[in-house]
């Protein structure tokens, strides 16, 4: 099964066409759901996987038809959440899909604004009478005790208001009133310094979300500096997977572009010396449950989105995701892959095989690396390509390096090599006092008084590789290359 090609429409749907040919990838109920904790609460046990509370798997993307308080519209969970489907939509195999974003990187394709598009059949706007987002918005909660309705798969899109170089990204927007929202603005993110330089102008920023669009846009919008430094519009990597540009459309309220095939559109601005208290609502002090698998807490001093508008198409399907679920982890992790494949490659051509940010970091603090070492000049060039890959990227914690004969994507094998290829009082490099991701929950003083603040943490490399000398003491048994399929008819 390939994907759509250069001639063919791509979007959502075209994806759920796809997937529906492909056994085992989509699911559909027509049972109805409450958005409120139970959607959530059933795809834990279908799909989630990742960093989810036990029992979990990852399994099925699945499509609730039928959600109470919103009969016209359907909400779909999990389409990234296994990296076979991702590689299924993409059109690369799954242990491949870094090194084809990182070909897409090499490659953009800019987008380009179209008349019209179907993200607009349908228009609410902020001064009609009735105008409500949780009326017409059907965004779930992940948890009995979340903020507030969350829209997780959002893609938030801004411009820089000097240069009007676009970015786009994902960030967790809440529902807080009828027409506004909170948005979490990770410092140091691209978005951060665009609204800045936006409210230093006395400005609001002009920013549309667009939902439910084709999976290359939020694989592609997840890369980060330096991969993508701050100008580069990130739908360009969607352009170059597809060979074809991500066409957007002028916003009908506000001085922005949004993505024309998108099922829901949502207009409006982060306002200048506007902060909001992201539990306002409910009081209960968590956000939601965050990728580490824990819940995030709920801060003062979100940033305001007064929504103009909410646009649609007909039927829409909103796309969302669990906080901690595998589909995080790809959506986070096959990006940062592509970048370290980059830049390793770049200092020390042919010897990194293959990286996987792994399932139990979220995609993002924990990485396996696969070196070749090809002579003996190699040894301790393994370790430098660990610590390219932590200085360049700052939330990564732990990196583990395996050998050529280590499957990078297979645990257990990765633990074979942890136990026998390795001993921790040779093998294990730190380095304490670094920044690394600051919802991290062990990065604070009151679980290490020697860390300086919030968000520092002491990182470690894991080197499970045979030195090279030592190399013929290793050699894994070799089993006969038998092909199962006649004894199994």
């Amino acid at each position: 099964m390939s994907s759509p090609s250069e001639s063919q429409s791509v979007d959502l749907r075209a994806m759920l066409e796809l997937l529906g040919k492909v056994p085992g990838q989509l699911i559909e109920t027509d049972e109805p759901v409450d958005p409120h904790a139970e959607l959530s609460g059933v795809y834990r046990h279908i799909g989630a996987g990742g960093t989810v509370m036990r029992p979990t798997r990852i399994g099925p993307a699945m499509m609730f038809n039928c959600v109470k308080g919103h009969p016209d519209a359907k909400v779909l969970i999990g389409l990234l959440g296994s990296r076979e489907r991702v590689g299924l939509m993409l059109g690369a195999p799954p242990n491949r899909l870094g090194f084809m974003l990182n070909e897409a990187l090499r490659n953009p394709v800019a987008p380009v604004t179209v008349e019209s598009g179907a993200c607009q059949q349908v228009r609410h706007f902020a001064t009609d009478p009735g105008f409500d987002l949780f009326k017409l918005v059907p965004a779930p909660t992940n948890t009995e005790v979340d903020a507030g309705p969350y829209i997780t798969m959002g893609l938030c899109y801004a411009s820089d208001p000097e240069t009007g170089q676009s970015d786009i990204t994902i960030h967790r927007l809440c529902l807080q009133s009828k027409d506004e929202m909170s948005i979490a603005i990770v410092s140091g993110r691209h978005f951060e310094a665009l609204f800045d330089k936006a409210e230093k102008r006395g400005e609001s920023l002009p920013i549309s979300i667009s939902i439910g669009v084709d999976p290359a846009i939020p694989i592609g919008a997840c890369f980060e500096s330096p991969t993508t430094p701050l100008g580069f519009d990130e739908l360009c990597v969607a352009g170059a997977l597809r060979r074809r540009p991500v066409e957007l459309v002028q916003c009908l309220t506000v001085n922005q572009k949004a993505i024309a095939n998108a099922e829901y559109v949502i207009e409006g601005e982060i306002v200048a010396g506007r902060r909001i208290k992201e539990d306002s609502n409910t009081n209960t002090g968590k956000a939601m449950p965050d990728f580490p698998g824990y819940w995030g807490v709920a801060r003062a001093g979100r940033n305001v989105i007064k929504v103009t508008a909410v646009t649609h198409r007909r039927n829409p399907i909103l796309q969302t995701c669990i906080g901690a679920s595998e589909e995080h982890v790809n959506m986070a992790g096959i990006p940062t892959e592509a970048s370290i494949l980059q830049m390793v490659e770049a200092a020390m051509p042919g010897r990194l095989i293959n990286v996987f940010a792994h399932s139990s970091g979220g995609g993002k603090l924990m990485a396996v690396l696969q070196f070749k070492k090809k002579v003996q000049a190699d040894e301790g060039r393994q370790r430098q390509a660990a610590l390219l890959a932590l200085s360049a990227f700052s939330e990564l914690k732990h990196v583990f390096i395996v050998d050529e004969d280590v499957d990078p994507f297979d645990s257990s094998d990765v633990l074979w090599a942890l136990n026998t290829r390795y001993q921790a009082d040779l093998d294990t490099m730190t380095l304490p006092g670094v920044r690394c991701h600051p919802i991290d929950p062990t990065q604070c003083s009151e679980y290490n008084p020697m860390l300086r603040g919030m968000g520092v943490s002491c990182k470690a490399i894991f080197d499970c590789t045979v030195p090279f000398h030592l190399k013929p003491r290793f050699e894994r048994a070799v089993f006969m290359d038998v092909d199962p399929r006649r004894f199994l008819k």
